[in-house]
């Protein structure tokens, strides 16, 4: 008897001593890279609502249990609480591998050269050892009138609430992340592909519209030359756009298109000419009105536009009739003035046309707006960033009567792009967890329903010989983005694509 029990006693030592190079070894290489381990956890798709006190708390008690472990008296304790977090650390894993969006490419820390199925059945070993390890030490003499029942509903509470634990800590972050996000991005790997690349040698191009199998480029230094590619990126045509009157003062020409139709505007004017793809030969529909800066073609008889008021120069979203003798639909209440009215309303303006939806994302703060086509706000959302106010500096030029950046403002939102549901954000704003690296060589896109009004998740778009992304547009499952002088066509996966709202919703939603 006394044999056996010297065989339990070293084995518990052995346990104990094993537990303690483990959460010694992980406390302390999670402190020593302690912002790598942030970001691990920022990434989490569990847990990255809270990666921020969690970073402090798990070393904090591997230590604390090492403690516990060291001193006799609290073995016990200490063994119980080694069991306890490695059932939280493997319902964890389990929950990652079954039930997460997405799972990271490694689980981190210690054991990083692990995958998550080996890293489960390492944390499931330990689990038996703490297992054994108190069976033992229970039946020492010391503790020999403790009762089966209160060990077996010991082990119940505990194994229960770690497993609850980490379930509410998932559905909180899930909330969390996707409806009350404050700058914390998730970066699932293989969200795009890259599929093709061309090099268009002139950084000059800007995408004028895309369909099926066609992309449409526009050139601001030859603003009626128009540049087609197929969905491959290989050229097919170069046409150039004949207008109907040529006469007019044109400062800022822009193509648009609509498929079959091709719109040709000019805010200083202002003016909007249509034509067919097919021969490309544009009319003058409206001359005069209202000026305008950034304007959408919605179909055949309307664009969008952010005007400006003639006697405040507000920004004020409308849509503008294509015709000579039809007046412009006007909203001043979509576009909510900060400072000036002017400056702080820049943002960029997009329609859906499968839901039938404008969407303006304002450049210096985290907001969007969304509106049907009658120009009545539907609803107000925000992005991600916490950036609620533009921070601007502007001054007045008497002598010019112009108002002026005093400074370069700060971006939040760079540009971006809509399709379906969809809102995808090129943001300025570096989050929470993220290595420095990433915003050296990347544009990080983050995406958006607008719909639910939730943030989904973001991925990078790289540099090409270190030129940032200047725009991009989203067609269905492509990507197609404007680098330097390169345009690059990246194919989206099917976790971004699968939350498209069906055709058939579609048609519900816009009735």
């Amino acid at each position: 008897m006394k044999k056996q029990l010297n065989y339990k006693r070293i084995f518990i030592e052995i346990v104990c001593l094993l537990y303690i190079l483990l959460f010694v070894y992980a406390a302390c290489s999670k402190v020593l890279d302690f912002q790598n381990f942030q970001v691990q956890l920022g990434q989490s798709p569990l847990l990255t609502a809270f990666a921020g006190w969690i970073s402090v708390l798990v070393p904090s008690i591997e230590l604390l249990i090492c403690i516990l472990l060291m001193i006799p008296k609290s073995r016990l304790a200490g063994l119980f609480l080694s069991y306890g977090l490695m059932i939280l650390f493997s319902a964890y894993i389990f929950i990652i591998l079954h039930y997460s969006s997405y799972v990271p490419c490694s689980c981190g820390g210690v054991l990083e050269k692990l995958n998550w199925n080996q890293h489960l059945l390492f944390n499931l070993i330990f689990v038996l050892l703490a297992v054994v390890a108190i069976l033992f030490y229970i039946t020492d003499n010391r503790i020999k009138n403790l009762k089966i029942r209160t060990i077996i509903a010991l082990f119940f509470t505990i194994t229960l609430s770690s497993i609850v634990l980490v379930i509410v800590l998932f559905q909180i972050s899930e909330n969390i992340v996707h409806y009350h996000n404050r700058l914390t991005r998730r970066f699932p790997h293989t969200l795009i592909h890259k599929i093709a690349s061309l090099d268009l040698k002139l950084n000059s191009f800007y995408i004028a519209g895309v369909d099926d199998d066609k992309i449409y480029l526009g050139n601001t230094t030859t603003p009626l030359l128009i540049t087609v590619l197929n969905d491959r990126l290989i050229q097919t045509n170069k046409k150039f756009i004949h207008l109907d009157r040529k006469d007019l003062p044109f400062q800022g020409v822009k193509i648009s298109m609509q498929s079959p139709y091709f719109f040709v505007t000019d805010g200083t004017v202002p003016c909007i000419y249509r034509g067919l793809v097919k021969d490309w030969k544009a009319r003058l529909m409206r001359k005069g009105g209202e000026y305008f800066g950034t304007a959408k073609a919605m179909d055949s008889t309307s664009v969008a536009a952010c005007t400006y008021s003639s006697i405040t120069g507000e920004g004020i979203l409308g849509i503008i009739p294509v015709g000579k003798n039809t007046s412009t639909i006007l909203n001043p209440a979509i576009l909510q003035k900060q400072a000036d009215g002017a400056f702080d309303t820049d943002g960029q303006l997009h329609y859906s046309a499968g839901l039938q939806k404008i969407i303006f994302l304002y450049a210096y703060r985290n907001q969007f707006t969304v509106a049907n086509r009658n120009l009545k706000i539907e609803y107000r959302g925000n992005t991600i960033d916490t950036i609620s106010r533009a921070r601007l500096s502007i001054v007045r030029v008497k002598s010019h009567k112009q108002r002026k950046f005093s400074k370069p403002p700060l971006f939040v939102n760079k540009s971006s792009a809509v399709f379906n549901n969809l809102l995808f954000v090129n943001s300025a704003i570096p989050g929470r967890f993220e290595e420095d690296n990433l915003w050296k060589f990347a544009s990080i896109i983050d995406v958006y329903d607008y719909k639910k009004r939730s943030y989904l998740f973001s991925f990078c778009i790289y540099h090409i010989d270190g030129k940032k992304m200047k725009n991009f547009v989203v067609e269905e499952d492509k990507l197609y983005a404007l680098i330097g002088d390169h345009i690059v066509l990246y194919h989206l996966d099917k976790k971004i694509t699968a939350s498209y709202i069906k055709k058939n919703e579609n048609n519900l939603l816009a009735k």
